[in-house]
C-alpha cells in the first residue's frame, strides 16, 4: 500500500519543521515524541487500517448525514451514532441526560480521561431534506461536512482503534455532543463540564476544515433577544401610540454609534444583529417589536464592555421614544440573553497544543493556531487543554442548503487526529498488534 504518511524523520527534518534553531527545546521534545509514537509498528498498522476503512467511513456519512439533526432536535442521529459507536467496538455506550451521546473505552484504571469529540446538531431546521446526492467526486448534503464529518472522524477512529487492537494508558471517551450550533448556545458542552459532571481531562474536538489548523483560542459571543412592547392599534386611528419598531430602529442607531467606535481599536471584537421581527399588518402600529443581536469578541472584558453598550442604547431608545408619544402606555423593553460563550485559550505551551502541533509536522503540515467559536470554548475557559482539530478533505458552503464535501486524502485528517490521541492518552505498552 502506498503511505501517504512519513514514517521516519531526520534532524533536519526536525529543525526545517521548527523554523529556527532557536526553536528547538520543547517543541522538538514534542515534535521527536509525536514522531516516535507514529513509527511504532501498532500506529503503522492503525494508519494502514485507517485507509482500508474508507467505504466503509463513507457509507457512514452517508447514513449519518441523512438523519436530519435540526436544532434541539439531534435524538434520532444520536441515537444511530450510539448504535454505531457499540458496533464499533466501544467497551459502553450511554446517552446522557440532555442526549450527549458518549462511548467509553477502558486504559488503566485510575489514570486520566481523554475525550474525542464532535456535535450531533446542524442549523438546519425540521423538515431540510438532508439526502446526499453525488455529482463527480463531490457529496452535497446540508450538514455534511459541519459537523458529520466530526462524527464520523470520531467513529472511525474508534473502529480502526479497535481492528488494530490499540490500547491507551488513559481511558477514552468518544462523544457526540447536542447544542453546539446557534441557540444551542453549547448545552451540550456546558452539561458535560457541570459540577459532578464526567471527569475530563482533556479535550479534542473535530470541527472545521483543513488539516493544519490548532484552535488553541476560544471565541466568545452574546447574543441577545431585544423586545419593545407597547398596546398596538390603526396605523391611523390609534396614531400616536408608542411604536415598538420605532423604538427599535432608535435602539439600533444608538448602539450602532457606541459599538462603532468600541470595536476599531483594542481587542478584535463584532457585532451583528441577525434577525428582526414583529408586526402584523403594514397599517398596524405593531404591538411588539423585536431582534437578536450577536457580539463576539477575543476579550472577556470587551465582550462585557459591548454587551453593557447595547443594553445602554436600548434604555436610551425606549426613554425616548416614551418621551415622543402623544398618547397611552409607555412601552416596555425587554433584554433576555438567549446565548453565552466564552472566551480563552489554552497557553502554547501546554502540552496537549504541543501534541496537536507536532502530529500535524508528523503528517507533513504547518499547525496554524487559531482563535475560533466551538465546543472547545468551555473547557478551554475552564482551564482543561482543549483544541479543536480539521475534520480533512475539502469542502465548502458550511450552514448553506448547497454545502458540499470531497473525500481529498480524508483519512489524513483521522489519522492525524488519531495521533493526536495516542499521544496524549498514552499508547499502553501492553499493546499487541497481530492483525
Amino acid at each position: 500500500m502506498t503511505r501517504h504518511w512519513p514514517r521516519t524523520w531526520g534532524s533536519a527534518f526536525l529543525l526545517a519543521c521548527l523554523g529556527s534553531p532557536g526553536a528547538a527545546g520543547q517543541e522538538s521534545e514534542y515534535l521527536r515524541e509525536a514522531e516516535a509514537l507514529a513509527s511504532t509498528p501498532q500506529v503503522v498498522r492503525v494508519f494502514e487500517v485507517i485507509e482500508q476503512l474508507e467505504p466503509r467511513t463513507r457509507q457512514d456519512l452517508v447514513t449519518l448525514t441523512e438523519i436530519p439533526a435540526p436544532p434541539f432536535g439531534e435524538e434520532e442521529r444520536g441515537l444511530a451514532f450510539a448504535d454505531l459507536l457499540r458496533e464499533a467496538g466501544a467497551d459502553s455506550v450511554y446517552v446522557d441526560e440532555v442526549g450527549n451521546v458518549l462511548a467509553l473505552r477502558r486504559g488503566r484504571p485510575g489514570t486520566r480521561t481523554v475525550v474525542l469529540g464532535a456535535h450531533l446538531d446542524t442549523v438546519f431546521p425540521e423538515g431540510t431534506d438532508v439526502t446526499v446526492r453525488q455529482r463527480g467526486d463531490t457529496l452535497f448534503a446540508p450538514g455534511i461536512g459541519d459537523d458529520t464529518r466530526g462524527l464520523v472522524v470520531v467513529l472511525t477512529a474508534l473502529r480502526a482503534m479497535e481492528r488494530a487492537s490499540i490500547r491507551t494508558e488513559a481511558d477514552l471517551l468518544f462523544v457526540g455532543t447536542v447544542g453546539e450550533e446557534g441557540l444551542g448556545d453549547l448545552r451540550g458542552m456546558k452539561h458535560l463540564f457541570r459540577e459532578g459532571g464526567p471527569q475530563i481531562d482533556a479535550w479534542i474536538e473535530i470541527d472545521g476544515g483543513g488539516m493544519s489548523s490548532v484552535v488553541n483560542q476560544g471565541l466568545g459571543s452574546n447574543r441577545f433577544r431585544i423586545t419593545f412592547r407597547g398596546p398596538g392599534g390603526h396605523s391611523w386611528g390609534a396614531f400616536g401610540l408608542g411604536n415598538p419598531a420605532h423604538a427599535l430602529g432608535l435602539g439600533i442607531a444608538h448602539f450602532q454609534e457606541a459599538a462603532d467606535s468600541m470595536t476599531r481599536s483594542g481587542a478584535t471584537t463584532s457585532y451583528n444583529v441577525g434577525r428582526i421581527g414583529g408586526g402584523t399588518s403594514v397599517n398596524s402600529i405593531p404591538f411588539e417589536a423585536w431582534m437578536e443581536v450577536d457580539m463576539r469578541s477575543e476579550s472577556p472584558e470587551s465582550l462585557e464592555r459591548i454587551s453593557d453598550a447595547l443594553a445602554e442604547a436600548m434604555r436610551r431608545a425606549l426613554e425616548e421614544a416614551n418621551q415622543i408619544r402623544r398618547h397611552g402606555p409607555p412601552l416596555t423593553l425587554e433584554i433576555d440573553p438567549i446565548g453565552s460563550r466564552p472566551s480563552g485559550e489554552v497557553e502554547v505551551s501546554v502540552p496537549l497544543v504541543q501534541r496537536a502541533m507536532a502530529a500535524t509536522r508528523v503528517m507533513g503540515e504547518s499547525p496554524e493556531l487559531r482563535r475560533s467559536s466551538t465546543n472547545s470554548n468551555v473547557p478551554i475557559a475552564l482551564g482543561v487543554p482543549a483544541v479543536t482539530l480539521g475534520r480533512g478533505g475539502i469542502g465548502g458552503g458550511s450552514h448553506s442548503p448547497g454545502e458540499w464535501w470531497i473525500n481529498q486524502e480524508g483519512f489524513r485528517a483521522i489519522q492525524r487526529t488519531l495521533l493526536v490521541l495516542l499521544v496524549e492518552a498514552g499508547l499502553d505498552e501492553r499493546t499487541t498488534s497481530d492483525s
